[in-house]
């Protein structure tokens, strides 16, 4: 086969919802294209975003019980998404939603069992992208560059403003990627305090000044100075970031500011020590990339030297979904997925486990 009718199903770090993108891949003189033909996003109930937020401090059992009904509900969802828009489909392919992610100790584990989603789905699933590369010594993370190498080769930069913000580039023929830090999952903390999901374009950040203190503070934190590879989560921000947010006492609009400026000062950094070109291009995804002020900010900081670009809505919002679809896609060809250049493991390999729908 030259083409794949594939969706994709990724659940954030920042609890957004369920994103599902239906996608068509295909192949000419093997380069590969694609198509994002139909999305959404479906919000979690107050409920399952508990379960999942808290998930990290659930016994084992309790943890065990989320992870197969949980796996039954990604089922559902899908099965309903591909009859509303009337879709066939060759695999589906799901990121689940991590609850764990401690690679130094070998840890790392997605929500949602695949068998569970394969047979409410009534279709065949690949999961589980991130434990092989862990069992390899890798990071486990992050995935989505394969996408960024064979998929958006025409940047030179690309970067998700998810939950984290992470980066990928070309650097001496390899594919280099990382988690620089942090991106919406300590502004939707703070805006989660005054009612509201997220700051809407970043109007209420625009509004605030920086926090000298709490900025010095956040760029001391010892992330930042660690060589790559290196992924980060919400342990981290949870252990570290948060208690300097609440040490802080600002208002909620000083606190986004400021942490805007922290986030683009470090993703800054990093693409100008990278910077293989005098003139280089940023492409920015990730419910990060809807902030105005975000990427007004970055673009200030990057100066003339970097064009930052945003692409469509669809692929913004939706690049992490169509990423692991591909993944699957690769993972059925019996190709590699994930790049040992970015996670540091071993070898590159190709992961995903594969389940068919119980009769």
């Amino acid at each position: 086969m030259n083409s794949y009718k594939v969706l994709g199903m990724m659940s954030g770090t920042s609890l957004d919802g369920l994103d599902l993108a239906y996608c068509r891949f295909w192949r000419e003189n093997e380069t590969w294209d694609f198509e994002i033909r139909q999305c959404t996003t479906i919000s979690y109930d107050p409920s399952l975003y508990d379960r999942l937020k808290n998930a990290i401090y659930l016994s084992e059992e309790a943890h065990a019980q989320l992870h197969e009904e949980y796996g039954q509900w990604l089922g559902k969802q899908a099965q309903r998404f591909l009859q509303k828009h009337k879709l066939s489909v060759d695999f589906i392919v799901s990121h689940g939603h991590t609850s764990h992610h401690l690679p130094e100790e070998g840890i790392t584990f997605q929500l949602g069992s695949g068998q569970q989603l394969a047979n409410a789905s009534g279709h065949k699933v690949i999961c589980d992208f991130r434990s092989l590369d862990v069992q390899l010594g890798g990071q486990g993370a992050p995935l989505v560059p394969i996408g960024d190498e064979l998929l958006l080769f025409a940047y030179d930069f690309c970067l998700n403003l998810g939950g984290i913000s992470n980066i990928s580039f070309k650097k001496n023929e390899k594919r280099i990627a990382f988690d620089i830090g942090m991106a919406n999952m300590p502004l939707n903390y703070i805006t989660e305090k005054i009612g509201l999901k997220y700051d809407a374009g970043g109007q209420l950040a625009q509004k605030g000044i920086l926090v000298p203190e709490l900025s010095e503070a956040l760029d001391q934190l010892d992330y930042y100075q660690l060589p790559y590879p290196k992924s980060t989560g919400f342990e981290w921000f949870s252990q570290e970031v948060k208690p300097l947010i609440e040490k802080s006492g600002s208002t909620p609009k000083d606190l986004l500011h400021t942490i805007i400026h922290h986030n683009c000062e470090q993703i800054a950094k990093v693409i100008q020590n990278e910077s293989q070109s005098t003139r280089g291009k940023l492409l920015i995804t990730g419910g990060g990339a809807l902030n105005d002020f975000f990427v007004a900010t970055l673009q200030d900081k990057l100066g003339e030297s970097t064009e930052v670009v945003v692409p469509p809505k669809k692929l913004v919002e939706y690049k992490e979904a169509m990423v692991f679809a591909f993944m699957g896609v690769l993972r059925e060809l019996g190709q590699t997925n994930v790049f040992a250049s970015v996670t540091g493991a071993t070898q590159d390999s190709c992961s995903g486990v594969i389940f068919e729908p119980a009769m």
